[in-house]
């Protein structure tokens, strides 16, 4: 065996998804990529997401909990945890004692700068803000792109 087929045999040559798949794959994933974005769009903090998951939950079936009696195997349900949190079930059939349960967990990490309790601030005569970054986002990525004032915002009275 020569050198060159040696190489050949022994080498990793990493090999691109574009070029390994079919067109057919690549339009499913493309298309799963534009509902994702349009998800991502519409969640820009966690109550958001929270709200979109719940359109999309009902859209595939699920009910919320809270608004259900008895469940019977294949019951899909959700409940919402604090406005922030979402959770999902479909409940099987099986005895739990001895045949147990299957769990997935996931959590919303929205990247974004957050206030802190008393933001507002002068210095150099500009009004500033304090801020906190989030979810996976940068100290230098926040001034290269839009920002929009998400949130929510609550009275003396504990209103929201």
């Amino acid at each position: 065996m020569s050198n060159k087929e040696l190489y050949k045999k022994l080498s990793y040559k990493p090999v691109n998804v574009f070029e390994a798949s079919d067109k057919e794959v690549m339009n499913s994933a493309f298309d799963f990529c534009e509902g994702y974005k349009t998800f991502l769009a519409s969640a820009k903090t966690e109550r958001l997401a929270v709200k979109e998951a719940v359109i999309i939950a009902e859209a595939a079936g699920f009910k919320c909990f809270e608004d259900t009696g008895s469940l019977k195997a294949g019951d899909r349900v959700y409940s919402i945890n604090r406005k922030k949190g979402l959770f999902l079930a479909v409940i099987g059939s099986g005895d739990i004692k001895t045949q147990g349960v299957n769990i997935v967990g996931a959590h919303m990490d929205v990247p974004r700068l957050d206030l802190k309790p008393r933001p507002l601030y002068e210095a150099n005569g500009l009004a500033l803000l304090k801020t906190h970054y989030y979810g996976g986002i940068k100290k230098y990525q926040w001034t290269a792109i839009p920002l929009a004032l998400h949130g929510v915002v609550l009275t003396k009275e504990g209103k929201t």
